[in-house]
Parts: C-alpha cells; sequence; structure tokens
C-alpha cells in the first residue's frame, strides 16, 4: 500500500491530468486507426532503458528535462511556425513538465494529441496556401516577412496563419519573378546569382561561344505572366511536397517524438526506424543491394529519377530517366502488385533485395509504351563514397592528393571495400609515380569506424597508441596500432575543416601530437569527441510480435587523443589556419546545447617524432597574409558573418529589387573566390586511366574533379607546404616500427 501511495504521489499530475483529457483524444483518434500502442510502449521503454544503463552520461530525466523535450519536439514538427495555432499550444503547455512522468509511466496521450493535431494542421494548411496561390500578389506595399522562427510567435487565429503562408509565399514568387525579369533583360545568370549568403553560385560555365550565340532567344512576358507561372510553380512544389508528407505514418511520427526525447541525452545518440537502420547501414559500407535507381513518387506511379552509373538497370539499357513504374513483382509468374499510390518507401522494400535476384517491373516508358521489365539486383557501390586520389605535377615535382569522404566499412561484411585497404592501395599507386608528398584531404569528413582510423594511422606513422577512450564507468583503454606496415614515410600533410570529426578528428589528432605531419585547414575541426554503438533493438528481446523494431545509436565512451586532451566540443586545431567562409562563426559540437563537455584524462605514454614545423609554419603565415585570393576569402567570411542574422525581408517589389541588387554588387566582387585557377596538373593514376577508357561518365566526374582541384586554393598552399617541408632536408621517417625517434 505504501509503495502505491508513493506512485500516486509522484505521479498524480499526470494521472489527473490523463482523465480529464481522455475524452478529449478519443474525439481525435481516427476512426480507421488499426495501429495498437504497445509496440510504441515497448520502444519507448527499451530505448529509455538502454539510455539510462548504458549511456556514457545518461540524462536526468526530470521536469527540466521535460521542458528541453518539449520544446525541441515541437519545433521538429513545426520549425517554421505555420502549422499550430496558439489555442493548440496553449492546449499542449499543460505536458510541459510531464514528459518525463509520461516516460516512466509509459504513457502516450501527448504523443497521440500532437500526431492528430499535426496531421490535420497539414491538411488545413494545403486549403491555406491552395487558396493564396489562387489570386495574383501585389507587390507596393509596405509588407515585410520575417523568417526569425524562434522569436516569432504561434499564430492567434486561421486568419492570421493564413496572412503567414502568404508572406511566405509572396517572397517565394517575387524571388521567382525578380530572377525571371532578369534572364528576360538578358543578364548573366551565372554571374548575378548568389546564395542565401549572398556568395556566388558556381555554375558550370559554357566553353562554347558558339552554343552562347546560338542560344534562342528569351520569350518576353509581361510581369502578370511572370507572376502567375511563379504561382503555378510555387504550388506545384508545395503540392509535392505534401504528396511526401502525406505519405508518413503514425510510427514516421512517433520517431520524431522518440528522438526528442533520445536526442536530449548528446547529438550523436538516436533512434532508427527499421526503414532509417538500412540507409545508414548502406551510407557506412558504401553499397547496397539493388537495381541501382534513384526513384521519385507521382501521382502515376514511381519515377525513375536517376540511374547509378555502372548499375544494373544503367547496363541494361531498358530503363530510362524518365520511366514511371507502375507495378512490381518478384518472379514472372507471380502476379505484380499496383504500386500507384504507394508509400515510396514500401515500393522501395518491393525493389530492393538480395543480389542475383531477378525483379520484374512493369513500367510506362517515356514514349508512352507499357513494358515488363526484368533486372537482375546486385550490390550497388556509391562510387563517391570511396577514397579516390590523384597526382598533382608542379613544375618537376609530384604530389598525391587523396580524398577521403568517410572512414567506411561493412560491418556485416569485413571482407568488403573499407577505407583502410583503399587508402594503402591508393598510396602505394602513388608510391608508384615517386611523389614527393601526400596530402590527406578529410574535409567534411564526417567519420566512421573506430577500428579503420586507428588502422590507418599506422599506414604513416611508427607503431604505438593512436587514440584513448574511456567509459561511462570510468574505465580508460589505450587503443594502438600494432601490425600495420608503414607505407608512406614521407611529406604529409592532413586537411580538415570545420565538418570533419569523429575518426577524421581522431587521425588529425594522432598525426598532430606525433609531429607526423601538419594539419591545416579551419581554425577547428567540428568538436565530436565520442564513440556510439548501434544496437539492433530485436537482438535485445527473445520474443516480441511486433515485427523489425530499428535500433538505437548510443554514446558509451568518450575519445581522448593521446597527449589526454579530448576533442569533444574543442575538436582539433589547425597548426596552420586557412580562410574559409565559416572562420566567424561558431560551428559543431561547440555550438549545441545538448553537446557533451570538454575535459582531459591522463597522457598515454608515446614517443613523437623529432620534427620541429614551427619554420614550415611560419612560412606558410607569411603567405597566406601576403595572399589576395585569402584575403578576399577572409572579407568574404566577414561578410557572411555580417548577413547571418538578416532575417526580414522587404515584399515590396522596388525594395527588395534594390536589396537584391546591393546584395549582388557586393558579391561581385567575390567571384574571383570561384574563378581562381593555380598552376598545378592534376591526372589520374594509371590504373584509374584504364577504368576512365572505358567508362565515359566516370571520365567526365574526374575531369570535373581534376578542374575543382586546380581551382581550390587550400590544395595549392597544401602543396607548397610539402615543398617546404620536402626541401628544409627534413629526414624521412624510419620504416621499423619499433624506432623510438624516427624523423620525418
Amino acid at each position: 500500500m505504501n509503495t502505491f501511495k508513493l506512485f500516486m504521489k509522484r505521479n498524480y499530475k499526470v494521472i489527473l491530468l490523463l482523465i480529464g483529457v481522455s475524452a478529449l483524444l478519443w474525439s481525435f483518434m481516427p476512426k480507421q486507426e488499426k495501429e495498437t500502442p504497445e509496440k510504441d510502449q515497448l520502444l519507448l521503454e527499451l530505448i529509455t532503458y538502454i539510455l539510462e544503463n548504458t549511456h556514457y552520461s545518461p540524462a536526468k530525466i526530470d521536469d527540466k528535462f521535460s521542458a528541453t523535450v518539449y520544446k525541441e519536439y515541437l519545433k521538429a514538427l513545426d520549425p517554421m511556425k505555420r502549422y499550430f495555432l496558439q489555442s493548440d499550444i496553449d492546449e499542449f503547455s499543460k505536458y510541459e513538465y510531464l514528459i518525463d512522468d509520461m516516460i516512466q509511466l509509459k504513457e502516450l496521450s501527448f504523443f497521440s494529441l500532437t500526431y492528430e493535431r499535426i496531421t490535420q494542421r497539414m491538411k488545413e494548411a494545403k486549403g491555406i496556401y491552395t487558396e493564396v496561390l489562387d489570386k495574383p500578389f501585389e507587390f507596393k506595399s509596405e509588407d515585410v516577412f520575417n523568417a526569425d522562427y524562434d522569436n516569432i510567435g504561434y499564430a492567434k487565429d486561421r486568419n492570421e496563419l493564413k496572412e503567414r503562408w502568404a508572406k511566405q509565399l509572396k517572397l517565394n514568387v517575387l524571388s521567382t519573378v525578380t530572377d525571371n525579369l532578369k534572364i528576360q533583360e538578358g543578364k548573366d545568370t551565372v554571374e548575378d546569382e548568389v546564395d542565401e549568403f549572398g556568395d556566388p553560385i558556381v555554375k558550370e560555365e559554357k566553353k562554347d561561344d558558339k552554343k552562347k550565340k546560338d542560344k534562342k532567344p528569351v520569350e518576353k512576358k509581361s510581369f502578370e505572366q511572370l507572376e502567375k507561372e511563379a504561382r503555378e510553380s510555387a504550388l506545384k512544389s508545395l503540392d509535392e511536397y505534401f504528396d511526401v508528407l502525406n505519405d508518413l505514418e503514425r510510427k514516421d511520427w512517433f520517431s520524431i517524438y522518440l528522438n526528442s526525447i533520445v536526442e536530449r541525452f548528446d547529438p550523436h545518440t538516436f533512434y532508427f526506424a527499421p526503414e532509417d537502420k538500412e540507409k545508414f547501414d548502406a551510407s557506412m559500407s558504401g553499397s547496397f543491394e539493388g537495381i541501382g535507381a534513384v526513384l521519385r513518387k507521382k501521382p502515376e506511379g514511381v519515377e525513375i529519377n536517376e540511374l547509378v552509373p555502372g548499375g544494373p538497370a544503367w547496363r541494361g539499357k531498358e530503363v530510362e530517366t524518365g520511366d514511371i513504374i507502375l507495378k512490381v513483382a518478384q518472379s514472372k509468374d507471380e502476379e505484380p502488385i499496383d504500386i500507384v499510390g504507394m508509400r515510396l518507401d514500401n515500393v522501395v522494400k518491393l525493389i530492393k533485395g538480395k543480389k542475383n535476384t531477378t525483379v520484374y517491373l512493369t513500367m510506362k516508358k517515356i514514349d508512352g509504351t507499357i513494358k515488363v521489365v526484368p533486372i537482375m539486383r546486385e550490390v550497388i557501390e556509391m562510387e563517391e563514397t570511396y577514397a579516390k586520389s590523384s597526382i598533382i605535377q608542379d613544375g618537376d615535382k609530384k604530389y598525391g592528393i587523396i580524398h577521403l569522404p568517410k572512414f567506411y566499412i561493412d560491418f556485416e561484411n569485413k571482407d568488403s571495400r573499407n577505407a583502410f585497404t583503399d587508402v594503402e592501395k591508393e598510396i602505394k599507386e602513388l608510391k608508384q609515380q615517386n611523389i614527393d608528398g601526400i596530402i590527406m584531404d578529410l574535409r567534411s569528413n564526417g567519420g566512421g569506424s573506430l577500428e579503420t582510423v586507428i588502422k590507418m594511422v599506422g599506414l604513416f606513422s611508427k607503431e604505438g597508441p593512436v587514440v584513448q577512450v574511456k567509459s561511462s564507468r570510468g574505465k580508460q583503454k589505450v587503443l594502438d596500432d600494432k601490425d600495420t606496415p608503414i607505407v608512406w614515410e614521407g611529406p604529409l600533410v592532413v586537411l580538415v575543416n570545420n565538418f570533419s570529426a569523429s575518426a577524421s578528428e581522431i587521425f588529425a589528432a594522432a598525426i598532430q601530437d606525433y609531429k607526423r605531419g601538419v594539419i591545416i585547414g579551419s581554425k577547428h575541426t567540428y568538436g565530436k569527441g565520442t564513440v556510439q554503438n548501434l544496437i539492433t533493438l530485436n537482438d535485445l528481446l527473445r520474443k516480441q510480435p511486433y515485427g523489425d523494431l530499428g535500433a538505437l545509436k548510443v554514446t558509451l565512451q568518450k575519445f581522448y587523443r593521446i597527449n589526454g586532451g579530448s576533442t569533444q566540443r574543442e575538436g582539433v586545431l589547425s597548426d596552420i589556419v586557412l580562410p574559409d567562409r565559416y572562420s566567424y562563426i561558431d560551428m559543431g559540437e561547440r555550438d549545441m546545447d545538448n553537446a557533451m563537455p570538454w575535459d582531459k584524462i591522463d597522457r598515454a605514454v608515446y614517443t613523437p617524432y623529432n620534427n620541429d614545423f614551427s619554420n614550415i609554419i611560419n612560412l606558410s603565415k607569411e603567405r597566406i597574409a601576403k595572399n589576395d585570393q585569402f584575403k578576399l576569402i577572409d572579407e568574404n567570411a566577414k561578410w557572411i558573418n555580417e548577413r547571418k542574422d538578416e532575417k526580414q525581408f522587404s515584399l515590396n517589389l522596388e525594395k527588395y529589387q534594390a536589396r537584391q541588387k546591393e546584395v549582388e554588387e557586393k558579391a561581385k566582387k567575390f567571384k574571383a573566390i570561384s574563378k581562381y585557377k593555380s598552376s598545378l596538373k592534376f591526372s589520374s593514376l594509371p590504373s584509374e586511366l584504364a577504368r576512365v577508357e572505358k567508362d565515359t561518365l566516370l571520365k567526365s566526374k574526374r575531369d570535373s574533379w581534376h578542374e575543382m582541384l586546380n581551382s581550390d586554393i587550400y590544395i595549392e598552399e597544401g602543396v607548397k607546404i610539402l615543398k617546404d617541408l620536402d626541401t628544409k632536408k627534413i629526414h624521412k621517417v624510419s620504416g621499423d616500427k619499433s624506432s623510438l625517434s624516427p624523423k620525418l
């Protein structure tokens, strides 16, 4: 009895509220709803249990936690405040400090209420934007659109909500009309178009002047015609967007609710629904099993939006971009399933499958004919996920660059491609070309496999500690590279930016702590110093009737540099800072309220190389300070910082166009950033040249990449640093991993 009284005392707020709203909730329940809450309750209980018992630093689930979940959940549902009314928020507010209690009770009434209300409001929104776009806009009033979504309130009623939609759509139409007017006036849209920061948008320039002369003249249209077409285009885009929203089911919205809870533990703890788990696995391995096509939902079926080069659909030549899939069958004798109107994720499930099996697609071809196309599924490799390299020719010197998008690995099949073996192969091929130094390009590399990065450090450095990890119970462990032979012992530059995270930071930190190479790039990397494990939830339950429960990515450890410092929040500080567009904006973990703090532990036992890069660093700093291109990039970064908080946009035609002209005039100064060309020459390795001869698409991709590298001043400075490292007669690393003081 005492236990029951204690339970009632702790949870009386929630119990009284639940009794009071139960009748209200029943009125919102759709009559056709077949789903039961038991699966959701099981997920909530299982996930919170795992987090409270295994997370590195479990959050205290209390009223403060509840209030933060409440705020982030509503923001996730309606980030632009264009669905909910203030009356909805007033109704929801009674739950603000009850979510913690409801988690313990496995009570889902708050979720059910918000789920029903958001789906209701979205249906109403479709009526609102359709009504708004049915009539022409006027652009003479002094209306202003406020995009400061964090600080504006919710609309008081439908009329105010409609006015908010009208202003937003008016801005969209005004922007489109202004762009089209410039085209009609014969202005160069490549020259004049800028992004939201005011930076020039880099587009492929026409190299053939004759093509420019042969271009058909732009049809002159009245302002009224352009305005009408812009509204029609906006309506079409919104209809397509809301068609996707209509495909969302209760389980999709529940995933949003779950992650509003889960992500309060830290930014990298995340719940994956079954479909999202598959996508995560594909992104980590760089491959998946299927036909090699990107799909897009259409009212008449599912459209082939893109074909993956080299995939079975591409090679078979019976499928074209623009074809519409109408039906799917798993054998030629099976009655095909009509997929028109079906949720896109479910269509993908039908088409994907194990390699060496065949799927039969009934397709409406772009010429209108109907055809059944059999396609054998294969392992599809996403080429741009993998490491690639290029030879850099600088006068009589050769260098190598290896671009690594992530530290990929297939956890299910360790024999498949992984970042370590691919990078090892690239280094060996580059060495055969007698290169004098290597740039490891880890810009925007978000991380990946811890095992892979530890082994990869060993390709460049002597045997020893690479990273330290610490568990929630305080247990510390040093992770060593023990048996990886050194493959590259010459000059090394590691190029990073604000988005280099996790495993990238482990690599850069180890190279820096060993004094093995020079780290260049943004002021600091992302600052993700935590280690996650992916827990498949079904593996924890012997038996349950709900099918696949998905997976939970949970933070179990923090990692630390071998010098004892954490990269958490602080990241890795570059030895040489190169100005970039985000130089004056806080980026990464340090800008997140739920990120774990920085701390340090004891230094591991290791011996750095006997290298002093101070002179190399000073030479580079002198070059950067004198370089006009870097000065321009820095000036652009300051301008971006000034404009990042701009939230008010005039809806008056003259004022809007005047502001756009002002931005474009300022942006013209920064066009030289995208037009920059170095004197370096880039070429593929011999093994890739053999592939390029047979694959014109790969040749096009490599040509584009080499052209981009040629205009990349960061690569150019990296080459100059490699040249300084070489010409300063710094000795090479000893190949003997047991050596205590080898030199670069």
